[in-house]
């Protein structure tokens, strides 16, 4: 029977990479005390356990896994990555050089106290800093060296078991240290720092989830009795008391049209909508007020608008508004219509009347649906909100990611790329600028977003268990737990150091973007998951892009130094 189950397992190996997610999530589910694991960090545990049954698990795989979480994680940060740049991400140059020159010399002090040689050390770096290039460019530098065939074939065969003994703590300790040590040295939870962050960049909106609402909101429908003889046309009475709409007349029993020139009289039925501060201000102007009436019911909606009316443009809020005044035209594009909130290039704006209007701009507007339908191709075009993916735009955006991985610069002899994971990046974030800028095109629901990035992530880790779990265990056996436990400390006194420079020189105040910049100075691709997941939104997506580009070109650095100096 147990040989029936490996001679299938081992024809479709898949079966473990989804064994692994199963049980790892279950086991980063279990709390010890304040310490969990979490989903990435269990599946890369169950995998390395896995892995002893020796089942032969394609690389194609893991690149694919990693891509797509690579990308998704770009393509949601795009919009604030890009506004961020400049002065704002000096910290995280500072932070992502200092880990690199830590992590350097921590690795001479542990080569020069245990007698490591060059392949070993440089082995050493790529697997407890978890930067997989520092294995290319350390082979790549031995070969220069004027080594015998021997001496070379040795040495760079002890790159490679360095890396497999130490590259399984480096992932799962970068995860202890940004999950667990960084909020408790801080003193703050990366959760809340996360949603204060994001209420910052909302400028004090509430970031809704889900089926969540406001108990109070911003728009209201009222229904009065005119008991008043107010003798004013809809237009007056709107102009007089801005922010109300009379979107409905029942006139002795019966529906009347509602144009601009309609006078109200006494007796009349009417539906109020608008903001909630003006109708509660109107209160007293019509009547008494009724709970509902036959006839009166009106549908509204909210719809997303991308602003083209070149009419429009570069004008104030002001300025629209006054030329309702003189033209029934523009008072009837405007009836009904409100504005609720504003994008531009994915930022919100605050709506005053100095606000100036620019072609591209995102309209958020709430109104009947005869309302919006009446105006919407008037401001521009209508955003498209559906359940699927625009694959024709994101698989071209993958593509892209993977060919800029392919460029390779050379500073001498040492070559220099983003390889595959940082060229996806920097085309996920270009993409979801772009989309955030134009809207109309290149979908991606967050639902799909978020399936992206955590099928993705644990599936890679998964994917690197199952490949290097069996290596690693059988080489720790074979030359004992030394080289396992310098792997522990090349790991954690970078990280260690870094949290109290970013804390009390760079001056990170925030546990949300300062896990996320630290686990992209170290290239921690699975911690960075886990605070993700955390951090319940994206804000600590922009400090680990930057930080993520830089580690790519600094670690990578580190191979030939540690060749030519240990």
């Amino acid at each position: 029977m147990l040989n029936w189950v490996l001679t299938n397992i081992q024809e479709s190996p898949v079966i473990l990479l989804f064994l692994s997610l199963s049980l790892g999530y279950l086991l980063g589910s279990i709390r010890f005390g304040k310490f969990q694991l979490g989903g990435v960090a269990g599946s890369l545990l169950v995998a390395v356990v896995l892995s002893l049954l020796n089942v032969h698990i394609d690389s194609g795989l893991k690149a694919l896994l990693f891509t797509l979480f690579i990308y998704a994680v770009g393509y949601e940060s795009g919009p604030q990555f890009f506004r961020s740049l400049g002065v704002k991400t000096l910290r995280e140059i500072f932070l992502a050089l200092f880990i690199a020159i830590t992590g350097f010399i921590t690795v001479m002090i542990m080569a020069r106290l245990f007698h490591l040689d060059k392949g070993l050390a440089a082995g050493l770096a790529a697997g407890g800093l978890t930067q997989s290039a520092i294995l290319g460019t350390a082979a790549d530098a031995l070969t220069h060296m004027g080594l015998p065939a021997d001496q070379l074939q040795q040495l760079q065969a002890n790159v490679a078991i360095g890396y497999a003994v130490t590259y399984i703590f480096g992932s799962l300790g970068a995860i202890i240290i940004c999950m667990n040590l960084l909020p408790k040295i801080m003193g703050r939870d990366i959760r809340d720092d996360a949603v204060a962050a994001e209420a910052e960049q909302l400028k004090g909106a509430m970031a809704l989830e889900g089926n969540q609402g406001m108990a109070i909101t911003q728009m209201v429908g009222r229904i009065y009795v005119v008991e008043n003889d107010i003798q004013k046309s809809i237009k007056d009475i709107e102009l007089d008391n801005l922010g109300i709409t009379i979107e409905r007349i029942k006139r002795h029993g019966n529906l009347i049209d509602c144009t601009p020139s309609t006078v109200l009289k006494k007796d009349d039925i009417i539906l109020i909508v608008g903001r909630r501060e003006a109708v509660a201000a109107v209160s007293t102007l019509f009547g008494r007020e009724l709970d509902s009436e036959q006839g009166l019911e009106v549908i509204v909606d909210t719809k997303d608008v991308v602003f083209r009316n070149p009419d429009y443009a570069n004008k104030t809020m002001a300025e629209i508004r006054s030329k309702v005044h003189s033209s029934d035209h523009d008072f009837e594009i405007q009836h009904g219509i409100y504005l609720i909130a504003l994008h531009r290039n994915g930022e919100k704006l605050d709506v005053t009347p100095d606000t100036e209007f620019k072609l591209g701009d995102v309209m958020t507007i709430y109104g009947s649906t005869s309302d919006i339908n009446r105006v919407v191709h008037i401001i521009g075009a209508p955003i498209t909100v559906n359940s699927k993916t625009d694959w024709a735009y994101h698989g071209l955006g993958v593509v892209l990611g993977l060919i800029i991985g392919w460029v390779v610069v050379r500073v001498g002899n040492i070559p220099i790329t983003l390889g595959a994971g940082g060229g996806a990046l920097l085309s996920g974030l270009f993409f979801g600028w772009l989309r955030a800028r134009k809207q109309t095109f290149g979908n991606m629901p967050v639902a799909a977003s978020q399936f992206m990035k955590d099928f993705g992530l644990a599936g890679f880790v998964s994917v690197v268990g199952l490949q290097s779990g069996l290596q690693a265990i059988t080489t720790i056996k074979e030359h004992g737990l030394t080289l396992f436990l310098i792997g522990v400390v090349v790991t954690l006194v970078p990280m260690i150091l870094a949290i109290f420079f970013g804390r009390y020189v760079l001056r990170y105040d925030n546990a949300a973007i300062f896990a996320g910049a630290l686990a992209g100075s170290r290239s921690a691709n699975p911690a960075f998951g886990e605070v993700l997941d955390k951090a319940g939104n994206a804000i600590p997506t922009t400090p680990f892009a930057v930080t993520y580009a830089l580690a790519n070109v600094f670690l990578t650095l580190l191979g030939p130094l540690i060749v030519a100096l240990v």
